[in-house]
């Protein structure tokens, strides 16, 4: 049963000024709710998209650092390349292959022609969308490193600044904002739960 007082007595003033307050209160605890609900999917989506399928897919990461494909694939581009069976390789793929086989240095190049050498073996011709002419030699299956699955612009720029690390840094970095967006969505959850009381509480 609620206790009603009459209007001019000081407790009914008070209540009145309270009220604003608290919902100003409310308000910030929302905002801070749906900011902790972001960062968590962000990171979640971060995480999927640089760690879980790479890894799911067995492919490797690059970061694309000339403009030879450009302006699709700037620079920072963060590039998921999968193993691909060498004949299955076609003409329009993109593909990331060495440019001395056995060696790390690695291009990632249109694939234009596929044609064979005098021996039979097949090879692909390839070319940067942004460059006029085709790359010079042709790529022999020994160094393809496979086919691109998909590519995430700018994010090659932070995966690169942690250097040759980054595949234990980045599940590392995922699981904290993941842990923190899940600590934030509990900890809301548990504040909103004792507004609930407290509101009941007080009438």
């Amino acid at each position: 049963m609620s206790v009603i007082s009459p209007a001019n007595t000081p407790v009914e003033t008070n209540n009145d000024q309270s009220a604003p307050a608290q919902g100003r209160g409310g308000r910030v605890r929302s905002i801070g709710q749906w900011v902790s609900y972001i960062v968590l999917l962000i990171a979640a989506l971060g995480a999927l998209v640089m760690i879980v399928v790479p890894v799911v897919t067995g492919s490797q990461t690059y970061t694309v650092l000339t403009s030879s494909m450009a302006p699709k694939y700037a620079p920072g581009t963060f590039l998921v390349v999968k193993p691909t069976p060498f004949a299955d390789l076609q003409v329009g793929d993109i593909i990331t292959y060495q440019i001395e086989s056995g060696k790390p240095g690695v291009i990632s190049h249109r694939i234009i022609a596929v044609t064979a050498t005098q021996n039979g073996d097949r090879v692909l011709t390839t070319k940067g969308d942004n460059n006029s002419l085709a790359d010079s030699t042709p790529v022999q299956a020994a160094q393809v490193k496979g086919k691109l699955l998909y590519a995430v612009p700018y994010v090659g720029f932070a995966a690169n600044a942690i250097g040759q690390d980054r595949d234990v840094i980045l599940p590392v970095i995922a699981v904290g904002f993941i842990g923190f967006g899940a600590f934030s969505m509990i900890k809301g959850a548990v504040e909103k739960k004792r507004t609930r009381h407290a509101a009941r509480d007080g009438q």
